[in-house]
C-alpha cells in the first residue's frame, strides 16, 4: 500500500466511552425512523429486501423504482444496499456523487469527500448514522475523513428540505443517514442471517471486503460487522494521481432486548484509517491523515398500552475522535505536524401522540428535546489554525400533521434552539493586510445564539398515484466555532483560514415545489426550489498568498487566504429523476431513465458564491428479469463558468457507465447460502477528464479515469 500502515486502534474502549458520553452532554440524538424500501432512479435496483430483515427476493420488480417516499414535508432520496454492493463506495460523497441534487467534494477520492446538498456542505449538511451524529471533524476541513465505510450500511438516507428541521439548524442543507442495524431491531427468522461482500476495481487496485451478522432468539438479538478497504493511488487520463492511496477498516458490536411493546439497544463502533492527501505541496510533502474513532451509541422505544402517548423514542451516542496530519516538514522532517481531537455526545428524547379525530381530520404528530456538546481540542500547526473550541446545543421541536379528506395534508413544525460556541477570538485588520510590528490580538470569547425555524407544507395525492407538494420553511443557523474563531494555517487544504467572532445568525427562506410518481410504468420525481439567505456565511479567496503565520500574508506564496464572511445570497435549482418501462421482459421490464439537476448561487453583488457543482444531464437504458440486471448511461456534466472571484473555470465532462449483474437464489439448507449476485461494472469509460468545479483542489485533483470493478456478494 506504498509503504501506508494501519491506524488500528482497540476495541477495548467501550464502557470508559459511555461514562463519559454520559457525562459530557445529557445529549440528545437525532435520528430518523422511516421505513423505506425504495430503490434509486439513478441505478434501478435487482434486489428487494423486506424489511423483516429476510433474505432479498431474487428477480423481483418492486412497483416503484424512485428514489424517494414522501414522508414529512419532503422526499428522501435512497441509495439502496443494492447500489452499494455493485457501486461499493469507500466514502458517502463517492456513494452520492453522480445523483439528481447531489455531488461531493472529492478533496481526496475514495477517502476524503464530504457530501454536498444542492451546493451546501460542511457546516449545512449534517451526517449521521443510525440518527446519531458523526462525531467527526469533516466540517473543518475537506481534507478530513467521514468515519463512516458505506460497505457496512442497509442504505443511505439523503433529507433534503424543511424535514430537516427535525435534526437541527446545522442541517439547514440537508441530512445524509448512513443506516444500518448495529442496533438490533429484530431477530431474523432463522435466528440468524447475514451478508459477505467483497470487490476489486482496477484503477486503483482497490481491495473491498465487509461482513454482517445478525443472531437473537426469544428476546435478545445480537449484530456484528467488519470492514477492510485498501486501494493504491488510483490513475487518471493525466497518469497517476501522487499520494492518492487509502486505506480503512473497523467495524461494530450490538445488542438488543426486545419486549412486546418496545425495545432497548447498544452498540459500540470502532473506525480507523490511514490516507493520502493529492494534489500540489500535500502530494510533493506525502501528507496523509490517519483518523481514529470509537463510538457508543444507544436507542429505544416503548409503546404504552392507552394513554395519550402512542410511542416514546430515544436515541443517545457519544464518541471520541482523533487525527494525526503527518507528512515532510520545514524542517525536512517526515513526522506528525498537526493533530485534531473531538469528543462529542448527543441525545434525543421524542415523544408521538396518538392520532386525534377532529372536525376537520387527523391530527398526527410528535414533540422532541435535543442536546448536543462538542468539546474541539488541537495541538501542531492545527493550534495555530483553531484553538480549543467547546460547542453546546438544546432545542425542542414540534411536527404536526392534519390529513383531510380527498387526499390532502396539511404540515407544520416548529423547532427553537439555545446554542453556545466558546472560543479564542482574533482580531485581524480589516482588510486582512498584515501590519509591521503588530500581531492580532488573541482573546477567550464566549457567544450565544438563540436560532428559531418554522416550517409549513400541503401535500395532496392526485390521480394516477402522482403526489403534489409546495412547502415553505424559514430557518435560523448559529455559526460553528470554526466559522467563528479559526486563524492561521491549514497546510492539507492549502489554505489560510480567518474566522470572524463577529459573524450573525444565517437566515433562509425557502419555497419548494414538486410532483412526484413512485409506482407504475413511469415513475417521476422532479422539484424545483428558491432559496433566500441573509448572512450566507462562506469562505472569500482575498487573493492574498500567506505563509505560515499572518505576518507571511501577501508576501508569502504557500497558502492562499481565505477568510470566513456574510452576504446576502440567492439559490435556487432544479432536481428530476424519470424512469420509463418499455417492453416486459421475463419477470421484469427494460426501460429507459433520465436526469437533470442544477443549481444557481449567486450574491446581490451580483458575483457568484464559490465552489457551486455544475449543471448535469445524463441518462439511458436498463434491463431488470429474472435475475438479471444491466444498465448503460451517460451522465454529461457542463462546463461550470459561473465563477466566484480568484476561482478558475471548469470545464465539462462525460461519464460513461455500464454494469451488469446475476442474483441466483439457493437453499439454505443445502448450501447455507439464500442468494449470490455477481457482476462486473464500469465507471468513466470514455477516460474523459473528469474535475469537481466544487472542490478546492479541482486545478490539482483530476478523478479517476477508466475503471472496472467486479464484485461478489454472498447472503445467507
Amino acid at each position: 500500500m506504498n509503504g501506508m500502515g494501519s491506524g488500528a486502534g482497540a476495541f477495548g474502549a467501550g464502557p470508559a466511552l459511555l461514562a463519559a458520553a454520559l457525562a459530557l452532554a445529557g445529549s440528545a440524538a437525532r435520528a430518523e425512523d422511516i421505513a423505506l424500501d425504495t430503490i434509486d432512479v439513478a441505478s434501478p435496483s435487482p434486489i428487494v429486501t423486506p424489511p423483516s430483515g429476510g433474505a432479498a427476493v431474487p428477480g423481483t420488480f418492486p412497483a416503484g423504482v424512485l428514489p424517494v417516499v414522501t414522508t414529512t414535508f419532503s422526499p428522501v432520496t435512497v441509495v439502496t444496499q443494492a447500489d452499494i454492493v455493485r457501486q461499493q463506495p469507500r466514502t458517502l460523497g463517492d456513494a452520492l456523487f453522480d445523483r439528481p441534487g447531489l455531488s461531493a467534494t472529492t478533496y481526496a477520492p475514495g477517502a476524503a469527500s464530504r457530501p454536498i446538498i444542492r451546493g451546501l456542505d460542511t457546516s449545512r449538511v449534517r451526517i449521521q448514522e443510525n440518527g446519531i451524529g458523526v462525531h467527526d471533524v469533516s466540517d473543518l476541513g475537506e481534507d478530513h475523513a467521514v468515519p463512516i465505510n458505506p460497505l457496512v450500511a442497509d442504505r443511505i438516507e439523503v433529507i433534503r428540505g424543511p424535514a430537516s428541521l427535525r435534526y437541527g439548524s446545522q442541517a439547514i442543507g440537508g441530512v445524509v443517514s448512513a443506516e444500518n442495524n448495529r442496533i438490533p431491531t429484530y431477530i431474523p427468522p432463522n435466528g440468524i442471517a447475514g451478508r459477505v461482500t467483497t470487490g476489486y476495481s482496477a484503477v486503483d487496485n482497490g481491495r473491498n471486503a465487509a461482513a454482517t451478522v445478525d443472531a437473537g432468539g426469544q428476546s435478545v438479538a445480537f449484530h456484528a460487522d467488519a470492514f477492510r478497504s485498501a486501494a493504491d493511488s488510483y490513475a487518471t487520463p493525466l497518469g497517476i494521481q501522487r499520494n492518492s492511496a487509502n486505506e480503512s477498516q473497523g467495524g461494530a458490536v450490538g445488542m438488543s432486548y426486545l419486549f412486546d411493546r418496545g425495545f432497548v439497544g447498544l452498540s459500540f463502533s470502532h473506525y480507523d484509517a490511514l490516507y493520502q492527501i493529492p494534489g500540489g505541496e500535500a502530494a510533493q510533502s506525502r501528507t496523509r491523515l490517519d483518523p481514529t474513532q470509537d463510538k457508543v451509541q444507544a436507542k429505544g422505544e416503548y409503546r404504552p398500552v392507552d394513554g395519550p402517548i402512542e410511542v416514546i423514542r430515544f436515541w443517545l451516542g457519544g464518541s471520541t475522535y482523533k487525527h494525526n496530519e503527518i507528512g515532510i516538514g520545514e524542517n525536512g522532517i517526515d513526522g506528525v505536524q498537526a493533530t485534531f481531537k473531538s469528543r462529542e455526545a448527543e441525545g434525543r428524547l421524542e415523544v408521538q401522540h396518538v392520532p386525534v379525530a377532529t372536525s376537520l381530520g387527523t391530527l398526527t404528530g410528535a414533540l422532541g428535546l435535543q442536546t448536543d456538546r462538542r468539546l474541539i481540542g488541537t495541538s501542531g500547526e492545527a493550534g495555530s489554525l483553531l484553538a480549543p473550541t467547546d460547542s453546546r446545543s438544546t432545542a425542542l421541536y414540534l411536527f404536526e400533521e392534519l390529513r383531510l379528506e380527498r387526499g390532502l395534508r396539511l404540515q407544520a413544525a416548529g423547532r427553537i434552539e439555545g446554542a453556545r460556541s466558546t472560543g479564542t477570538a482574533t482580531l485581524f485588520p480589516g482588510d486582512y493586510v498584515p501590519v509591521d510590528g503588530e500581531d492580532p490580538l488573541s482573546y477567550g470569547r464566549r457567544r450565544r445564539f438563540a436560532p428559531k425555524s418554522a416550517s409549513f407544507g400541503v401535500l395532496q395525492d392526485l390521480p394516477d398515484g402522482f403526489v403534489a407538494s409546495l412547502s415553505g420553511q424559514y430557518v435560523e443557523r448559529a455559526p460553528s466555532a470554526f466559522e467563528l474563531y479559526s486563524r492561521g494555517p491549514h497546510d492539507a487544504t492549502e489554505t489560510f483560514e480567518i474566522g470572524d467572532p463577529n459573524l450573525k445568525k444565517e437566515r433562509a427562506r425557502t419555497i419548494e415545489a414538486s410532483i412526484r410518481r413512485a409506482e407504475g410504468p413511469f415513475r417521476l420525481d422532479a422539484t424545483g426550489y428558491y432559496t433566500r439567505y441573509t448572512g450566507f456565511i462562506y469562505k472569500r479567496l482575498t487573493g492574498l498568498r500567506c505563509g505560515d503565520d499572518f505576518a507571511s500574508c501577501g508576501s508569502g506564496d504557500e497558502l492562499a487566504q481565505v477568510v470566513y464572511a456574510q452576504q446576502n445570497a440567492t439559490f435556487y435549482g432544479a432536481e428530476i429523476a424519470s424512469q420509463l418501462d418499455l417492453l416486459p421482459v421475463g419477470n421484469g421490464f427494460a426501460g429507459v431513465e433520465a436526469q437533470y439537476d442544477f443549481v444557481r448561487a449567486t450574491f446581490d453583488d451580483g458575483t457568484f458564491v464559490p465552489r457551486i457543482p455544475p449543471h448535469r444531464v445524463g441518462g439511458g437504458v436498463f434491463l431488470r428479469a429474472d435475475g438479471w440486471y444491466a444498465r448503460v448511461n451517460l451522465l454529461h456534466a457542463f462546463a461550470h463558468t459561473e465563477t466566484a472571484p480568484y476561482e478558475t473555470l471548469t470545464r465539462g465532462y462525460d461519464n460513461l457507465r455500464a454494469e451488469v449483474s446475476y442474483t441466483k437464489a439457493f437453499d439454505p439448507a443445502v448450501t447455507g447460502w439464500s442468494e449470490v449476485t455477481l457482476g462486473v461494472q464500469g465507471t468513466n469509460l470514455l477516460n474523459d477528464v473528469i474535475r469537481n468545479s466544487a472542490s478546492f483542489k479541482k486545478d490539482e485533483i483530476v478523478l479517476p479515469g477508466r475503471n472496472v470493478r467486479v464484485f461478489l456478494t454472498a447472503r445467507f
